[in-house]
């Protein structure tokens, strides 16, 4: 039995539509990083519009997933870390929590290098200045603002995301060709092609999305006012549906941005033989002459938008991860003296994700390594998110139908 009060009488549905909009959106838009952007322009300069339909895969999959993370932190009341430790010995918690950090570290890393070549691109200053003028302003935004104040930010940073769409449409696809290879699955047969699809997979289904979005429940609900664990078990159907129409449409919307990126670099890069294409910065460049100023422009100002709302998640979901296994103060509505170990992964985060500029890693091969450990990471995970929705009593006597 839900402990929260009654929702409010039903709205319309338009109405209803956007006020429910929040965590599931921004999770869903904020997978398409600027390393995911980079994976699936590659998908589409490599491997053309073949892979077109694994949108409408990945799309179920990611929901699927997300929408479990968001009944865990609603009707418990705690992040993903907090309640596997109720049910894992704290030394695997330790794990995860470590490879999730070095995971999105590396990932942060590879975000602010795809910002500050676009923002480069775009200015014409060093790329190096803009790594540490972004990777300090994400830090301190995060550690400064209010929890509102934040999801408020991430949630019109979506609309970045917009602007692959109508770069897509700019390039004139011919559609019944590109439906054709949306609704009749080619299946992969080469090496590349099996490792592009895999990249897709792995880009789309990451680890970092499920505590983010288990702990951004958590952190509506003390918006709310539930600043008591007792205050926010339970959530009332009325809140479950609201959310899984919020995660259904965060999700969509990821997924169909992956889409029209995949597109727009099939119809351009592909058809014009670029398939050595390894960063979106080389995608951007050759997309120039190719599609015009306006779509090499509504590119590069994506990437730097979507870091932005990416990066964040990536420092936010280590800093939630460690604060629930090692039981330190946490939240984003807590001053940095409250909660500075928190506080402190965040900054790391940003900190170490500088340092791989300067330090002269190579950020694609650096995303090969973070493949590998959220490839490794993910499985285990989904089996203990598995484990917990479906436990009546950890649940609330609310589990995962």
């Amino acid at each position: 039995m839900s402990n929260k009060a009654a929702s409010p009488p039903k709205r319309n549905f338009v109405r209803r539509f956007f006020s429910v909009l929040g965590p599931g959106l921004i999770t869903g838009a904020a997978d398409d990083d600027p390393s995911g952007i980079a994976t699936y322009s590659i998908a589409g300069a490599q491997m053309g519009s073949s892979l077109l339909w694994t949108a409408f895969i990945t799309w179920p999959l990611m929901g699927c997933v997300q929408f479990m993370c968001a009944r865990i932190g609603m009707v418990t009341g705690t992040g993903l870390a907090a309640t596997l430790k109720q049910k894992f010995p704290r030394w695997v918690l330790v794990i995860f929590a470590l490879a999730l950090f070095a995971a999105n570290t590396i990932n942060i890393g590879s975000d602010l290098a795809g910002m500050s070549d676009a923002a480069e691109m775009l200015t014409g200053f060093n790329s190096h200045w803009f790594v540490v003028l972004f990777g300090i302003a994400i830090a301190l935004s995060t550690v400064y603002f209010h929890y509102f104040q934040i999801a408020k930010a991430l949630k019109w940073l979506a609309l970045f995301l917009f602007a692959y769409v109508v770069t897509a449409f700019i390039v004139q696809p011919d559609w019944r060709a590109v439906l054709r290879d949306t609704f009749i699955p080619s299946w992969a047969k080469r090496h590349d092609a099996w490792q592009s699809f895999v990249a897709i997979l792995g880009t789309t289904i990451s680890p970092y999305l499920f505590f983010w979005q288990a702990s951004e429940e958590v952190e509506e609900e003390k918006a709310m006012g539930r600043r008591m664990l007792r205050q926010r078990e339970g959530a009332t159907k009325p809140e479950i549906n609201d959310r899984k129409l919020d995660v259904g449409v965060g999700t969509f919307f990821s997924n169909i941005v992956m889409y029209f990126i995949i597109l727009t670099c099939a119809l351009t890069l592909h058809a014009h033989g670029m398939r050595d294409i390894e960063t979106s910065k080389q995608a951007a460049e050759a997309l120039k002459p190719l599609a015009g100023s306006l779509a090499y422009t509504l590119y590069t100002v994506g990437l730097i938008g979507v870091g932005f709302l990416a990066i964040p998640t990536l420092t936010g979901s280590s800093a939630y991860a460690f604060a629930e296994t090692f039981h330190w103060r946490e939240g984003l509505d807590l001053p940095f003296k409250s909660a500075h170990y928190f506080y402190g992964v965040v900054i790391l985060s940003a900190l170490l994700g500088i340092g791989m500029d300067f330090a002269g890693i190579n950020p694609i091969k650096a995303l090969f390594w973070t493949a590998i450990l959220n490839g490794l990471l993910a499985p285990f995970l989904l089996v203990g998110i598995l484990i917990v929705v479906s436990d009546r009593k950890l649940m609330q006597n609310q589990p995962s139908p």
